[in-house]
């Protein structure tokens, strides 16, 4: 047999277990800190929340890649500056040379340019950052967003292979004898200082052009951190609770819940005087 109850009392066992069902959702955004957990509390904003994660994930993803190019440009970089450094000494020895005239001398300083020479191309292989080296003749593509194909924004760096200083720069060792004292020996020192200042050219302008590829990763860096925190800011706004709003929400509830539980009692004593009538 079932059991009947009046009318009041249904009314505030209804109201209770909505009450209830309201504050277990409020405590449950209070614990959590999101309004929507899943697309059930509201799809839309879900699944928006979800592609803006999934973009900033991407392109979190790519921020770390970018950083490593910046490194991979700064050892270039040092590189670069080492070996002007080795040609500005090259160079100096090949004054030395030209302003001696023993035979002896020139010999000597003949030697320690070629030595020179291979400590210039000894710091260009040394210069790779995780196995890419752009003073080796490899390239560095740095991809800035998540797309692909035409879509797709990136810079190609191209390195410059310095590992072998004849092809690289243009300079060669001196030869034995090359810079013996007399006009020939002279003219092979004279010519030597001249592909030794091309080479600081070629090497001031590689320098210009991997600065200038640097301005640009650090700037598309920072443009990538600023976009990954408007995206998770956006995807926050559609799901974020308001943790004052949700508290203020509870207390309110369980004010009401309190003085339904009230009223319930009241209603039941209500009908159990009703029944002590007979």
């Amino acid at each position: 047999m079932g059991i009947t109850i009046s009318a009041g009392v249904r009314q505030n066992l209804t109201a209770l277990q909505n009450i209830t069902s309201s504050m277990s959702t409020t405590q449950n955004r209070l614990a959590t800190g999101k309004k929507v957990n899943s697309a059930l509390d509201n799809a839309n904003s879900f699944f928006t929340a979800s592609s803006l994660n999934s973009r900033a994930d991407d392109l979190s993803t790519l921020l770390d890649d970018q950083t490593q190019a910046i490194e991979t440009l700064k050892a270039a970089d040092e590189g670069i500056t080492g070996i002007k450094k080795l040609v500005e000494a090259a160079k100096a020895k090949a004054n030395q040379a030209m302003q001696s005239s023993s035979s002896t001398d020139r010999a000597s300083f003949a030697s320690e340019y070629n030595d020179l020479l291979g400590q210039i191309e000894d710091m260009a292989k040394d210069s790779d950052y995780k196995g890419k080296n752009l003073l080796g003749g490899d390239s560095l593509k740095v991809v800035f967003n998540e797309k692909s194909g035409s879509d797709q924004s990136f810079l190609t760096i191209t390195g410059v292979d310095l590992t072998d200083t004849s092809s690289g720069l243009s300079l060669s060792d001196a030869g034995s004898g090359d810079w013996a004292s007399g006009t020939t020996g002279d003219t092979n020192i004279q010519g030597a200082l001249d592909k030794l200042n091309t080479a600081l050219g070629t090497l001031r302008t590689k320098a210009a052009s991997f600065g200038t590829s640097t301005t640009v990763v650090q700037n598309r860096q920072t443009f990538t951190k600023n976009m990954i925190n408007t995206l998770q800011e956006g995807a926050d706004s559609l799901t974020n609770a308001d943790l004052n709003e949700e508290g203020a929400k509870l207390l309110a509830l369980q004010t009401q819940q309190s003085l339904a539980s009230n009223a319930m009692s009241m209603a039941v004593s209500s009908d159990q005087n009703v029944l002590r009538l007979f």
